[in-house]
């Protein structure tokens, strides 16, 4: 594996399932990323993480426990995923159970290791008190070195951890040339300045949908690597997984742009979600919306747009952000022109806030119609950040009230005398009346749906709040 300048030292934690890997993960991260639950086998996928520990920064990946499977079998693609991260991995931390002892899959993983051409440290986690003691003992006949005492939960053995860690990242660090990092600048919002992107800023991509609409898949077609575990059993992603990728197109920014994405475990209907585990699940999905600058909602086509889909579309909009709609599976044999007359139904239906949102049919399997998605995804996030400058904008509201004015309270005219962009990230404006109280919603509705069209900003949230008070601008 070639390590480039700007790889960061990445600390593998590996183990049976059910010793406390997950635990360790959040602790290190500084929040609770990885589900963690009693029931053994919840990670399936890597999941990566920035960590600290003391002065150490670190990237940090969780890991799938082994398990013994057939070959193809869900079992199986789970094992595969933990040996890409023991081979990508700088260091290595084993993790095993102090209370209970060390079991064949214990063996089993310190033949894989000692196998490995990366350095390797054995802990034994859970051993608060004294029930870890024998089990910490048990750990040296795995050949791995002297093993620790460690309790992920309650931060114990942390400082043998940092002391090993530290001295493999010296040795990391010295291969390589140190790099520069300047801090950016954010300068305040200012609507009459337009938008800059910024193609070297990683742009946040969250894939949305129901169970076994192709998620996993679409992101492996993406990266041309199985980075994620695919099946056609449903649910088999339960974390929120981020992963890193070089967009590389003639439709990206400067040619290149670096993209986050965020791959979600499948959400179903809030009656039929029951487990506590697939509720941890659900809310770390939700928590990806709120980090995502741009939502990709993916569909089944071959049960497009039920009651959970348009549930989805309405919360990225509710939450602000951008949304791009793909049609998944639409290499399977279909009434395609029934499927996308039921899309633009339940769009015009249930969503008109979306209108003009971008929906795409594509095939995460065989990659037809895939590269339209990133170039919709970049078409959408420069909307999101669009900036209106404020005389546009009051020549616009002018030219609305004197077509259609806003209806009298109690007798009395209501009139807006300004308005202004007052962020992006969606759109969102102010304007300014003195009976601002009694603008009913319905005027309002008419006010973004003016703005959609004048302003060509079709498809993304926006927002209009009408403040009561004079013009801010009168006495200048």
């Amino acid at each position: 594996m070639v390590k480039l300048a700007s790889h960061p030292f990445i600390l593998a934690i590996v183990g049976r399932p059910n010793v406390g890997k997950s635990t360790l993960f959040n602790r290190l991260v500084g929040r609770k990323l990885a589900l963690v639950d009693d029931q053994p086998g919840v990670t399936r996928d890597r999941r990566f993480g920035d960590a600290k520990l003391g002065d150490l920064r670190f990237q940090i990946v969780d890991t799938a426990g082994f398990e013994e499977g057939k070959s193809g079998s869900l079992e199986a693609r789970m094992r595969a995923q933990t040996e890409a991260a023991i081979a990508e991995a700088d260091m290595v931390l084993m993790l095993t159970d102090a209370r209970v002892g060390i079991l064949p899959e214990d063996e089993l993983f310190a033949r894989l290791l000692r196998k490995a051409d990366v350095p390797v440290m054995l802990a034994a986690n859970k051993a608060e008190g004294n029930a870890g003691e024998a089990g910490l003992n048990e750990a040296y006949k795995l050949g791995l070195g002297t093993p620790f005492a460690l309790s992920a939960e309650h931060g114990n053995g942390t400082d043998e951890l940092y002391q090993q860690l530290r001295e493999a990242q010296l040795a990391h660090e010295a291969q390589f040339e140190p790099l520069t990092d300047e801090a950016e600048v954010e300068e305040d919002f200012d609507p009459d300045q337009p938008f800059e992107d910024d193609p070297d800023k990683p742009l946040r991509v969250a894939i949305l949908g129901r169970p076994n609409a192709g998620k996993s898949t679409l992101i492996n077609y993406l990266l041309d690597d199985d980075r994620l575990l695919t099946g056609p059993e449903a649910g088999i992603t339960r974390d929120s997984i981020s992963v890193n990728w070089m967009w590389e197109s003639d439709a990206a920014p400067n040619g290149a742009r670096p993209i986050t994405l965020w791959d979600t475990a499948g959400m179903r209907r809030k009656s039929r979600v029951t487990e506590k585990l697939e509720k941890l699940s659900v809310a770390d999905g939700l928590r990806a919306v709120k980090f995502a600058e741009v939502v990709v909602l993916l569909i089944d086509a071959t049960s497009p747009f039920d009651k959970q889909d348009i549930q989805l579309a309405d919360l990225v909009e509710r939450e602000g952000r951008a949304l791009v709609i793909a049609i998944n599976k639409w290499d399977l044999k279909l009434d395609r022109k029934e499927v996308r007359q039921t899309v633009n139904d339940a769009l015009l239906r249930a969503l008109p806030r979306l209108r003009g949102v971008p929906v795409l049919m594509l095939s995460a399997q065989t990659g037809k119609g895939v590269e339209k998605l990133m170039p919709a995804v970049q078409q959408q996030y420069e909307l999101w950040n669009a900036r209106i400058g404020t005389s546009k904008l009051n020549r616009w509201l002018g030219e609305v009230i004197d077509r259609h004015p806003p209806p009298a309270d109690k007798g009395r005219p209501v009139r807006l005398r300004y308005i202004t962009q007052a962020k992006s990230r969606p759109p969102t404006f102010v304007s300014f009346s003195s009976r601002g109280h009694a603008v009913p919603e319905s005027y309002q509705r008419y006010l973004a749906n003016s703005l959609r069209e004048t302003f060509a900003l079709d498809g993304i949230p926006l927002r209009i709040f009408i403040r009561k008070g004079k013009n801010p601008y009168e006495d200048k």
